[in-house]
């Protein structure tokens, strides 16, 4: 308290000098002209307080948040359920590729199989279809050499003249051969009856006959096959052809 009271004192004192000597050089410059009455100012003096001074207050750097461990393996496991997501819907589409991929190869296979199946049905039709028609034309081809054979043995047979020596267990075996115009050009006997009459009187009936006109009529394939070379047996009850 005292020294607020001698600093006040003196600033007091201070003032009033200051304001003296103002005082004095103003009327000094202006002492000629006219009187100048300065009335001295009276300034209150108040105490003034000093404001205490503000502490440095220093930071402290705000302390690091503890490491949520829990939350970094939740998010670890998040990405790992996602990748495993992922994971999942590629082996998924995979597997749907690789079923469609089954199904068309199917799919194929059994247009595969079922074309097979219809060229072997084919086949085996058209082979039954040409035994068939090879069957029947056979059995034609028989009826008509059959026809063609019984003209040649009921014209032998009206050629041949039996003779006396000839008994019933006799038979003489020849070849005849022919052309396409039906003409015989050779006879030859193949197996004898062991009768010489019986033997030469089976030949002048082949050779008597000469030709066969209704050979003709038959296809080349016909005569090649049954008529090229004729044979027939002769003996005394019947001709077998």
């Amino acid at each position: 308290m005292r020294n607020v009271t001698s600093y006040s004192t003196g600033a007091l004192l201070s003032i009033v000098l200051h304001v003296g000597v103002v005082a004095a050089l103003l009327m000094k410059w202006e002492s000629d002209s006219k009187k100048v009455i300065i009335q001295p100012q009276y300034t209150e003096a108040k105490l003034v307080e000093l404001a205490p001074k503000k502490k440095l207050v220093v930071k402290k750097p705000a302390a690091k948040k503890p490491l949520d461990r829990n939350k970094k393996k939740r998010e670890h496991g998040k990405g790992r359920a996602a990748e495993k997501r992922k994971a999942e819907a590629k082996r998924l589409d995979a597997l749907k590729e690789k079923q469609r991929l089954d199904r068309e190869r199917e799919k194929k296979e059994q247009m595969r199989r079922a074309e097979a199946e219809r060229q072997r049905i084919e086949a085996e039709f058209a082979e039954t279809l040409a035994q068939e028609q090879a069957d029947i034309s056979a059995q034609e081809d028989e009826q008509v050499a059959n026809s063609f054979m019984q003209l040649i043995r009921q014209r032998l047979s009206d050629n041949w003249s039996r003779p006396p020596s000839a008994r019933r267990d006799m038979e003489t075996l020849v070849e005849i051969r022919l052309v396409p115009t039906g003409r015989i050009v050779g006879v030859t006997i193949v197996k004898s009856s062991g009768d010489i009459a019986f033997d030469r009187s089976v030949e002048q009936a082949a050779f008597k006959a000469e030709q066969f006109e209704e050979i003709q009529k038959l296809e080349a394939r016909l005569f090649e096959k049954h008529f090229r070379i004729v044979k027939v047996a002769f003996s005394p009850q019947d001709l077998r052809l």
